[in-house]
């Protein structure tokens, strides 16, 4: 059917002597093409606030006459409405109120073109719509449909209004994005369709409104508190994990994932957002931050707010508030998951545009808003909107939850060695929390470095300055003043060579020193403790007075094979303890493999026309020093292939390739994903994983 068919509405009428409505088209192409909508619903109209929107009114028997007829439109949500008297064109409409006008040329023998506009600052929902007829004597009503009303970033009185249309393109309309992961010293990129123009994802977004705890508790508030979009972030932040309410995903960081998916496996929103809309709103296991963040940059943009992923390298999580993340090691370098506090490698979050009128203006801008249940906020599993400003100036009281967020990126790590329950060494490192925080720059594939914007140097407050000072009365070196370490990897070693670690002591006393190196190396995970060492070493050296030793360390792969999996990361610590007076320097790192790659090659580069057939080779060197058994290599793509396609091997040697050929063909336009993994029996929790991005192009 075409456009015009498609938005029709028959609505039956009675008296002939009448005016009476026959359809009203509600003009769905033409105005998904005007306010940027096109695309995010194939049941509704969408439209933006405070832009007025096309309808075209048929009449029955004979033309509205406008000098005996009234014509008003009505919106509803929920109990709410408002009625809307249509006028001729005037220049000066009001803006603070819904208007509908009649401009030049738009009046016709049997129809009328009426243009409606919402205030700047309407609540964003599923509206119904209603036209009335009528006289002094009469009135006739017609309920015509309904449209969706969402915000408006182009739109200067509007909250979310971002001045360059560069960054509406990518914080708003780009349905791909980039997360960051991995450690700062080997930074990952896992691309992700955010996958706003799937089918049915506008309508589970608008669904996780409906379900909300303040929605249900008092529906006409939450309708009238909609045009905020500092209530919205809040209240769709919550909604994104499940544990207050009826949200979208369940998280889980350890353990098995058995009756979920892993959260490494996901590649978009859409297939998340599926699954709970067509659940009934049952959680969708499992979710880890990034998995968190990116459907939440999914939602926000759906409903107009510009967003996006940002990734904080070493991000602290501090429980007590009191700016200061406890580590403790032994005195053989073995780190120990004794302290409530955590630092995780990489933590994701969203940052969200908006104005702050319950602040000012000098905290507009971007957000911090974060939905990884990690700490309550106001009693419910939110984080934000926190100004990224406030941060960065340390205004720790300006809501939403800033001082938590401040701790994220700029707490002082205090890393402990201890013997017996006491310690016995001591060291403080106030650069290595928020180390890098990275999101994806407009346009392209290139990280944008955003550190500074958090981070710069003499904006914190006298109390935030205070605060610090108590922990930072040691030196960064170490513990004593005489006894310098570092310990550094030489560099990032691929899967299969040798981890090659430096580490440098410098001897600043001036008499002759016996000394005992104890180095350890352990796997871990990026959000939690190390797990047991698989490699450690200790040997007696000496050093003279002012003399620097350069002690060089290899881990062969022969080590680490049998126990590193995909997604792992390797802590490693030095330990040097003065024999004579057991003083001790501690010294760390950590750091993650770059893992075997999986290589995916599309037939005629990477953009393809939908309904046309391509061909895909997907294929993997083993780069590791041992065979692998029980090689599975599978290859998946929503809208591009329907399940997993996969393909065996019993052995894979040494410097030997497997390889799968797949034919995919896209039913839909916009940015897919293709992905490859690759998994063994040598190592079941090992699992490599690719992926590569589709541009689909209309025909």
């Amino acid at each position: 059917m075409d456009c015009m068919q498609q938005t029709r509405h028959n609505i039956p009428g009675t008296d002939n002597d009448r005016c009476r409505l026959k359809y009203v088209n509600l003009e769905r192409h033409e105005n998904h093409v005007s306010h940027d909508t096109l695309g995010l619903s194939g049941q509704h109209l969408v439209v933006r606030r405070g832009k007025p929107f096309k309808l075209t009114l048929l009449f029955r028997s004979r033309a509205w006459n406008p000098h005996s007829e009234d014509l008003v439109l009505e919106v509803w949500i929920g109990g709410l409405s408002e009625r809307i008297p249509v006028h001729f064109f005037r220049e000066m409409p009001d803006s603070l109120s819904w208007t509908a006008q009649i401009y030049p040329g738009d009046m016709h023998r049997q129809s009328v073109i009426v243009h409606l506009c919402s205030p700047a600052l309407s609540s964003v929902a599923l509206y119904d719509l209603l036209v009335h007829i009528e006289t002094a004597w009469d009135k006739r009503s017609y309920a015509v449909g309904s449209f969706v009303l969402l915000c408006n970033p182009w739109l200067k009185d509007d909250a979310v209004y971002m001045p360059l249309d560069v960054q509406i393109q990518e914080y708003v309309k780009s349905d791909f994005g980039l997360v960051y992961m991995g450690t700062h010293l080997n930074i990952c990129k896992r691309p992700w369709s955010f996958g706003q123009y799937e089918p049915g994802v506008l309508e589970a977004c608008l669904k996780l409104l409906q379900v909300s705890p303040q929605h249900l508790r008092d529906k006409q508030r939450d309708y009238v508190r909609r045009a905020d979009p500092v209530y919205l972030s809040r209240v769709v932040c919550a909604m994104v994990n499940c544990n207050d309410d009826l949200g979208l995903v369940e998280g889980r960081w350890e353990g098995s994932y058995r009756g979920g998916v892993r959260p490494t496996e996901w590649s978009g929103s859409a297939d998340i957002l599926h699954r709970w809309l067509s659940s009934n709103c049952c959680p969708v296991r499992y979710g880890q931050c990034w998995v968190f963040a990116s459907v939440l940059c999914t939602v926000m943009r759906v409903l107009g707010i510009p967003s996006r992923v940002v990734t904080v390298f070493n991000a602290a999580h501090d429980t007590n508030g009191n700016l200061k993340i406890e580590e403790i090691y032994s005195t053989r370098g073995e780190k120990v998951g004794l302290s409530k506090d955590s630092i995780w490698n990489f933590h994701v979050w969203v940052e969200c545009w908006m104005r702050r009128p319950d602040l000012g203006p000098g905290f507009d801008g971007w957000q911090v808003v974060d939905p990884t249940p990690q700490e309550k906020s106001a009693g419910i599993f939110c984080c934000g909107p926190c100004p990224v400003v406030a941060i960065q100036r340390g205004c720790l009281g300006v809501p939403y939850d800033t001082s938590f967020v401040y701790a994220s990126v700029d707490a002082d790590v205090v890393r402990l060695i201890v013997r017996g329950g006491l310690v016995v060494g001591r060291r403080v490192d106030t650069q290595w929390v928020g180390q890098l925080i990275y999101t994806k720059s407009i346009g392209s594939d290139r990280p944008e470095n955003l550190t500074r914007a958090y981070k710069r140097k003499g904006h914190a407050t006298a109390a935030v300055n205070a605060q610090h000072r108590m922990c930072k009365t040691q030196s960064l070196r170490g513990v004593s003043p005489n006894l310098e370490v570092s310990l550094q990897i030489e560099r990032v070693p691929l899967a299969g060579e040798n981890i090659c670690v430096c580490v440098t002591v410098t001897n600043r006393a001036s008499r002759r020193r016996v000394l005992v190196e104890h180095l350890n190396a352990q796997l871990k995970q990026y959000c939690s403790s190390p797990q047991e060492s698989f490699w450690k070493t200790h040997r007696e050296l000496h050093i003279q007075p002012g003399e620097v030793l350069t002690l060089h360390h290899a881990i062969p792969p022969s080590e680490y094979e049998s126990v590193l999996a995909g997604e792992d990361i390797v802590n490693v610590a030095v330990v040097i303890k003065d024999v004579r007076t057991k003083e001790r320097v501690l010294a760390t790192e950590e750091f993650n493999i770059i893992s075997p790659q999986i290589t995916i090659e599309l037939q005629g580069g990477d953009s393809v026309q939908m309904r046309k057939e391509y061909t895909v080779q997907v294929s993997f060197t083993n780069t590791l020093t041992k065979a692998l058994s029980g090689v599975v290599l599978t290859v998946e793509g929503s809208g591009l292939l329907e399940g997993k396609h996969q393909t065996r091997m019993l052995l894979l040697q040494p410097g030997h390739s497997i390889e799968k050929k797949v034919s995919i063909m896209a039913a839909s336009p916009g940015t897919k994903l293709l992905m490859a993994s690759l998994s063994h029996s040598s190592s079941p929790s090992a699992v490599t994983r690719s992926f590569h991005r589709v541009s689909v192009l209309t025909a």
